[in-house]
């Protein structure tokens, strides 16, 4: 089974953002002329074999590219194969709160995502703060980005320390998912991921042949293997391309089993879910 935490199904708002020009560069991709079917999605799922994808919501200062109400609608449309991760608007951050308690308490999400370059604001702003201890009492995740950013954007508030580090430290209890490695910072988010015991990774943006040398050997230590998730990044990489060299990595059974569905079963609380309705399809 394999579980993707980081996928976006594509509103035109979203893709044809001036922000992810760089990214339609590198990747070759065209803008769509039409709303993508989420039929789309299901298919780059199906040909890389993911059961169940997190697709998120997101807002930026300016609006919203893919609604949180948009996102529900997909997951109810396909709740074996979709479950939701909602966005907010940070700049404000009581409308945020209750949207996020909304997301969770009805529509069933499974966490927030936050990225923090949209914002031009790293994790350690106090707009976070409340969002932080909503999620807590809620007992979802706090989903981000670390790393340097694909779109043209700065790259400074995806620095693992001081950032992640304080939050974590401020917030015990949290539990955080930082997306897309840390790279060049890999090793501070190995320690940081090492240090806090909730404190998490996902692969998403890279594809299985670019996970740094120290990323494979965390992934392959004891305490390792249960703290790095599978993501993709869809539609920016498809899922089959980003676990194509997987073999590669040489994983033992229980740490491949961990990084595609186990430790995210654990961390967003699909456990149940996911294995009853797989085993009823």
């Amino acid at each position: 089974m394999v579980i993707d935490v980081w996928m976006q199904h594509p509103t035109l708002r979203f893709i044809g953002h001036e922000m992810f020009a760089s990214l339609r560069r590198w990747t070759g991709q065209e803008l769509p002329q039409e709303e993508v079917p989420i039929e789309a999605t299901l298919a780059a799922m199906d040909a890389a074999g993911v059961q169940l994808g997190l697709l998120s919501a997101w807002r930026a200062p300016e609006g919203v590219l893919i609604g949180n109400d948009e996102v529900a609608g997909w997951v109810n449309g396909r709740p074996d194969r979709f479950a939701g991760l909602a966005a907010v608007d940070l700049n404000k951050p009581m409308l945020a709160v209750r949207e996020l308690r909304r997301c969770v308490g009805e529509l069933g999400f499974k966490g927030l995502r936050v990225v923090p370059w949209l914002w031009e604001a790293p994790p350690t702003d106090r707009r976070y703060y409340p969002l932080y201890a909503t999620c807590v009492e809620l007992g979802v995740p706090f989903c981000t980005q670390v790393g340097h950013t694909g779109p043209l954007r700065p790259s400074e508030t995806g620095r693992p320390i001081p950032y992640i580090d304080q939050v974590a430290l401020d917030f015990p209890e949290l539990t955080i998912v930082c997306g897309h490695i840390g790279y060049p910072w890999t090793e501070e988010m190995i320690a940081v991921a090492r240090k806090h015991e909730n404190v998490y990774i996902d692969t998403s943006a890279y594809t299985a042949a670019r996970y740094p040398p120290e990323l494979i050997r965390y992934m392959r230590s004891k305490s390792g293997r249960h703290k790095v998730m599978f993501g993709s990044n869809f539609p920016m990489i498809m899922p089959q391309d980003a676990l194509e060299s997987l073999g590669a990595l040489e994983l033992d059974e229980e740490t491949r089993d961990l990084f595609l569905a186990g430790n995210a079963r654990r961390v967003f609380g699909l456990a149940t879910r996911v294995t009853t309705e797989a085993s009823s399809a």
